[in-house]
């Protein structure tokens, strides 16, 4: 518990830090793009390949297949999920409903949360668990705003995605346990957890609090962050998977809704300022239940 907390409050105050530096306006906008990208095309990458570098035996194989095929479940109900419950919005909210309840923040702010209450191993399982939903942000999740039908587009673009590409070299590691030197794996790896938390705190200092809460952003943000998490911790439960596969799996499917969404939304002109608020909200609302969820993952 008290490495939990030092966890929690640590997260706390590097997201008040990346939030001060942007509003006295030390970082720009565009900085804060380029910030974002250097964490997933580089900071995240690096981390996930440094993530596999554990010692394993067949359990730990048969823990990731478990992930796997959990993570794989929870994608299809969610896009069965959001079609039910959103269908009949407005298409500027439904496509952004729909889309947030597929795809979460959980690779952005999830995998340093795993990593942090579950260790090196957390964060691998982490890593698995964000195949799926990576693909469905490149394919099912554009199509909800694009109506694209180019599969083949969105194929070179799940494979060639740099924390996909990652996960393979990662297996790749994990199979044959070679070790790279340490110099390289531990230099861009370790910045993940304080960039990525600090880029969450550069969102929230844009944040208009006076019109930010309403109802459908809360009972989008109570089904996000509470009620799917909650009905997978009890299939969990219920099918006893072990404590590691289900706090991972729960963790990650308990995260707020990801930036993607209001930068989609922004991007084909589907109200990006109900996206934004969908993303602010949940995420402000995450520091709340986030903490509850690692506590009762880990008891």
């Amino acid at each position: 518990m008290s490495k939990l907390l030092v966890l929690q409050i640590t997260m706390l105050l590097l997201i008040l830090v990346g939030a001060l530096i942007k509003r006295i306006g030390i970082i720009s906008k565009e900085g804060q793009k380029n910030i974002n990208d250097l964490v997933i095309y580089l900071v995240l990458p690096c981390n996930i390949v440094k993530s596999f570098m554990i010692d394993c035996d067949s359990n730990t194989f048969v823990q990731f297949a478990e992930v796997l095929v959990l993570s794989i479940g929870i994608q299809i109900v969610s896009v069965i999920l959001g079609k039910i419950l959103y269908g009949k919005r407005e298409a500027g909210h439904r496509m952004s409903l729909q889309y947030g309840v597929i795809c979460s923040n959980a690779g952005f702010l999830g995998n340093p949360v795993a990593e942090g209450v579950f260790g090196s191993i957390g964060l691998a399982m982490a890593s698995i668990f964000l195949i799926p939903m990576r693909i469905m942000m490149w394919s099912s999740g554009i199509a909800i705003f694009t109506q694209s039908k180019d599969w083949k587009a969105t194929l070179k673009k799940v494979v060639t995605h740099p924390c996909i590409i990652a996960c393979f070299i990662g297996l790749i590691l994990i199979l044959t346990q070679y070790r790279p030197p340490a110099v390289i794996t531990n230099t861009i790896g370790n910045c993940n957890t304080a960039l990525s938390m600090m880029v969450i705190g550069m969102i929230l200092a844009e944040a208009d609090w006076k019109s930010i809460f309403d109802w459908e952003v809360l009972r989008y943000s109570i089904l996000r962050l509470v009620l799917m998490p909650l009905a997978l911790y009890v299939v969990c439960l219920l099918i006893k998977l072990p404590s590691l596969v289900t706090g991972v799996c729960v963790l990650l499917t308990a995260m707020p809704a990801g930036a993607t969404t209001s930068i989609l939304a922004s991007k084909y002109g589907c109200d990006e300022i109900f996206a934004t608020k969908l993303v602010v909200a949940s995420t402000i609302l995450s520091m709340i239940s986030i903490p509850i969820w690692s506590m009762v993952l880990t008891i």
